[in-house]
């Protein structure tokens, strides 16, 4: 080879070089923008972009090492079906789906579940099997739907009429267990029987409501044990003795989210809106100036207390969502965007990258159990408190959707 041919050959290998070497540079930035998540989205997809990010499969949220049927992933797994509805972008549905797939096998089998554990917490991640099932016509979701109902069916329940909390926590009603059970109760009869349930449904918000309601405060107390045995319960009413900001969040969303299968002209309907309307006249008193709730509702800045990222997030969504359907009036809305931006500027931390985290989220709460949760003030703020605990992320999502409708 002659000394020109032999530059020439050096030269082209020197360009194929440079060319590959660019060429993986576009490629490493590519791949890092799509690693980025702009902040030019609405805060419900950085949220859940954030989520997938962390946890590229659905029941890896919270650190898990394996899967499992559990009431929190479910909550987050209809967020990501309700961002779907809004975007339409495919990724959402699929996470959902894949959750749903890891833990019902193909003949409607759910993994860890056990109907005679008659526990209300079991009954909350079939909400996103209505939708799995519309879309993909798998009978795996109609059985494991039809499961749950037959826990309902069976579920032991106090001699009023309202469904225990759990076996494990006899004639006990906890705030929560309303919007464990009775939305996807709600969905279901609308769906499959012809709305024949809705009596008994709002049975539950009527026991609720008679035996936890503190005429002085207007806030509810956690949960009612009918026995009045437990260590925790009043001698007299059988309440618990604190408000605990996120049993009441979840009571109202439960109430937001069984009025949109009841029927409009079903008589028991204005109740549950005067209901809805009550509550959250007594929980607007207690919204901090930053707009946000304290763990213990009605304690305030009282040492040990907190401002709490789940209740907070719950209540701006059911005041929007309350707003938005016409049950409360327009002073709510302004009450969840004020509480909205509270959760942004105070609770909301940003990375680098764009990934997003919610703070200052309690961890788990309870009454009973081993070891013994005494329900007191103490006991409240006492808890752990997380970043990024699965309780916190799915109403955050719910909560952007509602603002951005």
């Amino acid at each position: 080879m002659n000394k020109v041919a032999l530059i020439k050959t050096n030269f082209l290998k020197c360009i194929i070089a440079f060319l590959f070497i660019l060429n993986g540079n576009i490629n490493a930035q590519s791949q890092e923008s799509k690693n980025v998540i702009s902040n030019q989205l609405k805060w419900s997809e950085r949220m859940a972009l954030s989520i997938m990010k962390r946890a590229p499969k659905a029941w890896q949220i919270d650190n898990n090492e394996k899967t499992k049927w559990d009431y929190k992933l479910g909550l987050a797994m209809m967020s990501f079906e309700e961002l779907y509805k809004k975007t339409k972008n495919p990724i959402y549905l699929e996470y959902a789906k894949g959750y749903a797939e890891s833990t019902i096998n193909e003949k409607g089998e759910i993994l860890n579940y056990k109907l005679d554990d008659y526990n209300i917490d079991n009954i909350n991640a079939g909400k996103i099997l209505f939708d799995l099932y519309d879309s993909t016509k798998e009978q795996r979701y109609l059985i494991a739907m039809q499961t749950l109902r037959k826990q309902l069916e069976t579920h032991p329940r106090t001699n009023s009429g309202g469904f225990w909390h759990k076996k494990i926590y006899p004639y006990q009603m906890w705030l929560d267990g309303l919007y464990m059970g009775a939305p996807f109760y709600a969905r279901y009869t609308s769906v499959f029987e012809n709305g024949t349930a809705f009596d008994d449904i709002a049975k539950q918000f009527e026991e609720i409501h008679k035996h936890t309601l503190d005429l002085k405060t207007g806030l509810l107390f956690h949960a009612w044990d009918e026995s009045k045995q437990m260590g925790w319960a009043n001698k007299e009413t059988g309440t618990s003795p604190n408000f605990w900001s996120r049993s009441i969040g979840w009571y109202m969303m439960a109430l937001t989210d069984v009025l949109d299968y009841m029927p409009k002209d079903h008589p028991k309907r204005k109740e549950l809106i005067q209901y809805l309307n009550a509550i959250s006249k007594a929980v607007l008193k207690y919204q901090d100036k930053s707009g946000l709730w304290y763990q213990v509702t009605d304690a305030g800045n009282k040492k040990g207390n907190y401002l709490e990222a789940s209740g907070s997030e719950m209540f701006v969504y059911a005041f929007a969502k309350g707003y938005n359907k016409g049950y409360l009036p327009e002073k709510y809305k302004k009450a969840a965007l004020r509480g909205f931006d509270g959760i942004v500027k105070k609770l909301i931390t940003l990375d680098s990258d764009g990934e997003i985290h919610i703070t200052q989220v309690c961890a788990s709460a309870g009454l009973g159990g081993n070891p013994y949760r005494d329900g007191s003030y103490e006991y409240y703020i006492g808890e752990k408190i997380k970043v990024d605990n699965s309780h916190g992320l799915g109403p955050f999502i719910l909560a952007a959707l509602e603002l951005e409708k």
